[in-house]
């Protein structure tokens, strides 16, 4: 039986199933940063979803990275959460 570990460094060993995981690292990363801010919250997705008058399935999709939320549904989430959502631009390194 394979592990969970295992079968993704098999699965990302393959060209085309790599780049498009690596394509969506952002998406990620944004789904790991609203998960860890409603968890130190204390909050369940069902409490931010009452706090933002919507469904915990829409919050699910949102931290699940399976819809791109739009700034303004970011900034309601965070206030939910009694945060402030902050945009930031980096630079892209050189190549």
């Amino acid at each position: 039986m394979k592990t969970l570990t295992s079968l993704k460094a098999e699965m990302l060993a393959q060209d085309d199933v790599r780049t498009h995981y690596e394509s969506l690292a952002d998406e990620f990363a944004m789904a790991r940063e609203l998960i860890a801010a409603r968890t130190r919250a204390g909050l369940t997705q069902a409490d931010v979803a009452a706090r933002m008058g919507t469904t915990q399935s829409v919050i699910a999709r949102i931290e699940g990275g399976k819809a791109t939320p739009s700034l303004r549904s970011v900034q309601r989430y965070a206030e939910a959460i009694g945060c402030r959502a902050v945009v930031r631009l980096e630079r892209l390194p050189r190549r």
